[in-house]
C-alpha cells in the first residue's frame, strides 16, 4: 500500500511539474509575442489616423492607416506619406508625394494641369483638378533632401503650395501609408468595409 501511495504521489508531482512547464512555455511565448509586436510597431509599422478631407477620395476622415516606417521605405512620387514637424504641427499630416529633390514642378491654376520636369502628371486619384493656388511661386524646383507634397482633394488641401508647410524635409516623414486598416465612417455614418486594402 505504501509503495502504491508513493507511486501515485510521484505521478501527481510529475503531472504538476508538467503543467507548470506547459504554463511556463505559454508565458514565454506570450512575452516574446508582446516583444515582437512592440518592436514591429516601433521600427517597422505604425497605425495612424487621417484627419480631414484633404486626401479624398483615396482616404477619408478617420480612416486608420498602416504606415511603413521611413527607416525601411523611401518616399517616391505618387506615394502617400505621413509627416510631422513638431515645431508647428500637433498631429501627423497625410499627403501625396508629387515631386522629389531636383525635380521642377509647375502648376497651371487656370487649367488645373500639374507638370513635373515638363511632363504632365497622370493623376487618376484626384477628386478635382488643381485650381487653388497658395503663396508658393511656380515653377518650383525641389531642394536636396526634400519632397513636394499635395493632397488629392486639391482645392480643400493645405500643402506644399503654401509656404508655412512648403517642401518637406525627408527627415519629417514618418513613413509611407500602405493600406487602410479601418475605414472611417461614410456620409451615412456607416463604415465601408470594402475600402479596406492598399492605398492607391
Amino acid at each position: 500500500m505504501g509503495k502504491d501511495r508513493k507511486k501515485e504521489q510521484g505521478a501527481a508531482e510529475d503531472r504538476e511539474k508538467s503543467l507548470w512547464l506547459v504554463a511556463l512555455d505559454w508565458v514565454q511565448a506570450l512575452v516574446w509575442s508582446v516583444v515582437i509586436v512592440a518592436l514591429c510597431f516601433t521600427f517597422f509599422v505604425q497605425i495612424i489616423g487621417v484627419e480631414g478631407s484633404s486626401m479624398e477620395p483615396a482616404l477619408r476622415d478617420r480612416d486608420r492607416l498602416v504606415v511603413l516606417s521611413a527607416l525601411w521605405s523611401s518616399a517616391e512620387p505618387g506615394d502617400v506619406v505621413v509627416l510631422r514637424k513638431e515645431s508647428f504641427m500637433q498631429a501627423p499630416v497625410v499627403k501625396r508625394v508629387i515631386a522629389t529633390e531636383g525635380q521642377t514642378i509647375d502648376i497651371n491654376f487656370s487649367s488645373g494641369a500639374v507638370t513635373v520636369d515638363g511632363a504632365p502628371l497622370q493623376e487618376p486619384y484626384l477628386k478635382e483638378l488643381t485650381l487653388t493656388a497658395g503663396d508658393v511661386s511656380f515653377p518650383f524646383t525641389v531642394s536636396p533632401g526634400c519632397v513636394f507634397v499635395m493632397g488629392d482633394n486639391r482645392n480643400a488641401s493645405t500643402d506644399s503650395r503654401w509656404s508655412w508647410l512648403g517642401e518637406v524635409d525627408r527627415r519629417y516623414i514618418i513613413g509611407k501609408a500602405v493600406c487602410v486598416l479601418i475605414p472611417g465612417p461614410a456620409a451615412d455614418g456607416g463604415a465601408r468595409w470594402s475600402r479596406i486594402g492598399p492605398v492607391r
